[in-house]
């Protein structure tokens, strides 16, 4: 009652009617949130200038699940050599199956070059990539895990761990993890790379058979590239702790957003809403 008491004397005093007045605070406050959001952490940067321009639990911990490929991609690409020709090793039919984990379909035999890889790694999210991949570049998975970690470090990401290459949800759900805030920085480091952006770009790549490897052909799950004009980039994620997650790119007029959306939902069109109206409210305020 004291608020709406002087509410009505601040109304009167302005010439303003207390309905006029009250309405006028969410509208206002609106201006400065991206509206209708339900991502649990969320950041949003105006990559053009470094300016963090939005965030919900900035600097809060939680589970990245197949956003980690990204840091994967970028330590491949920061290593060189993408010509390089990899054979798909064995152990990616049983490390699959026994995360029922998302893949690229690999053959195991089949020789491949890096740049190759990074297309099944970025597209389909393949974990059969990522494994490949680590297992050639580390050499060896414990000392590709290892690059991983001290590339985070590099780039200042101190709120980031990860246990594996590929975002899966072991030893436990937790134990690879990131922030909003590392994210986006993780995101524009990655986007520096042209080799990394021509990839996140493609609604699909296909590969036919020759051989060294049999026919491929990837689709990737990032739908924004499908429904949002500008979107180039960057890595959808999912598990049970991460629900559905997005980490994403868009560029209009010489602007380019960076922004994540952190456990939407358990259904992956929550997230890209998500992703869209971040990015909508963004290019307004940008």
């Amino acid at each position: 009652m004291r608020l709406l008491t002087r509410l009505s004397a601040l109304a009167v005093t302005l010439g303003l009617t207390l309905a006029a007045l009250t309405a006028a605070a969410p509208a206002e406050a609106a201006a400065h949130y991206p509206d209708g959001v339900v991502a649990k952490g969320a950041a949003l940067e105006d990559a053009s200038t470094g300016t963090m321009l939005w965030s919900r639990q900035l600097d809060t911990e939680r589970p990245m699940a197949s956003i980690t490929k990204v840091m994967t991609a970028l330590v491949v690409i920061q290593a060189g050599g993408l010509s390089r020709r990899i054979t798909v090793p064995a152990a990616v039919v049983g490390y699959v199956k026994k995360y029922d984990a998302s893949n690229a379909g690999l053959h195991p035999g089949d020789v491949l070059s890096a740049r190759e890889l990074l297309e099944g790694l970025l597209l389909p999210s393949g974990a059969d990539a990522a494994y490949t991949l680590a297992k050639a570049y580390g050499p060896g998975l414990t000392a590709f895990i290892a690059k991983m970690n001290t590339e985070a470090a590099a780039l200042g990401m101190d709120h980031t761990h990860f246990a594996n290459f590929d975002g899966l949800p072991y030893p436990t759900e937790y134990t690879t993890y990131s922030t909003p805030a590392d994210l986006i920085t993780l995101g524009v480091a990655a986007m520096k790379y042209a080799a990394f952006r021509s990839i996140v770009d493609q609604q699909s790549y296909g590969l036919a058979a020759n051989p060294r490897h049999h026919a491929y052909l990837w689709h990737n799950t990032n739908m924004l590239l499908k429904s949002y004009p500008g979107a180039d980039g960057i890595k959808t994620g999912n598990t049970l702790a991460a629900g559905y997650s997005v980490l994403f790119a868009a560029q209009r007029n010489g602007v380019l957003l960076i922004g994540v959306v952190l456990h939407s939902s358990d259904t992956g069109a929550v997230a890209f809403s998500d992703a869209t109206k971040v990015l909508n409210w963004g290019f307004q305020h940008a």
